[in-house]
């Protein structure tokens, strides 16, 4: 007989909440926080490296939480959602999974996703930098949510390849493309974004969203009103969305 493989990976947490970014703000989705990341941005506002332990919300929107051992075998986590879902009257729109970065683990996720579709599609949060990866899974996502890592925030050398690779590949399933952006973008690398952006999901907005400094954007509109008129140089769709659930005080 076949060993069969182990569907288990580690997480961070999971909880329900509503999205707080993009063009999906407000949708109600189970959040799959997966440990471990292949970049170290700078405005990182979450913790990636995998513990001994990771959160699981006892109840959905509760904010209250148990710790489970890692890693945790996700057809667990599949039975709770499904039990969520039914006792919410069905109000998730979606299953977010996030990170760190969700395609480091495309081996194990190739495994999960078709159960985990049996109750909820799935929206993929990610880097844009792990192409290879995500042609092992881009059959079993709805919508991806892909940001491009400008060097002047995350403090490290922009993928360029990597993300015009990845759009190349991911367009069709592209919700989104999001670029943080502060005082520290330049109008040079913001073109350079834009143009990537139209190159190869031309159909795709581009999102500009503003670092988040304690429950607010750290740029102002008129900053940003400017920030969008350079970017429409390049691409015809470029949107202001900050990030909405730090005022709403939820995760």
């Amino acid at each position: 007989m076949p060993a069969i493989p182990a569907i288990d990976a580690p997480l961070i947490e999971v909880f329900s909440s509503m999205q707080g970014e993009g063009v999906l703000i407000g949708c109600r989705q189970v959040f799959v926080r997966f440990a471990e990341c292949n970049l170290a941005c700078e405005y990182c506002d979450t913790p990636y490296q995998p513990g001994p332990t990771c959160q699981i919300e006892s109840n959905p929107g509760s904010g209250q939480f148990s710790s489970h051992n890692n890693p945790v075998n996700l057809t667990e986590i599949t039975r709770l959602v499904s039990q969520w879902q039914h006792n919410s009257n069905n109000v998730h729109h979606s299953v977010a999974l996030t990170g760190g970065e969700p395609l480091l683990h495309a081996d194990i996720l190739r495994l999960w996703l078709p159960e985990m579709l049996t109750i909820l599609p799935i929206f993929l949060e990610t880097n844009g930098t792990l192409p290879a990866e995500l042609e092992k899974i881009l059959h079993l996502v709805k919508w991806i949510s892909m940001d491009i890592k400008g060097s002047a925030v995350t403090g490290a050398q922009t993928p360029w390849v990597d993300h015009a690779d990845f759009l190349a590949l991911a367009k069709e399933r592209l919700c989104q493309v999001k670029l943080v952006v502060d005082e520290r973008t330049t109008n040079d690398e913001l073109l350079e974004a834009a143009c990537l952006v139209n190159r190869h999901a031309p159909d795709v907005p581009f999102i500009l969203q503003p670092r988040t400094l304690g429950a607010g954007p750290s740029l102002g509109g008129d900053v940003l009103l400017g920030l969008q008129e350079i970017a429409a140089q390049e691409h015809h769709d470029v949107r202001i969305i900050p990030q909405i659930h730090p005022w709403l005080g939820v995760a």
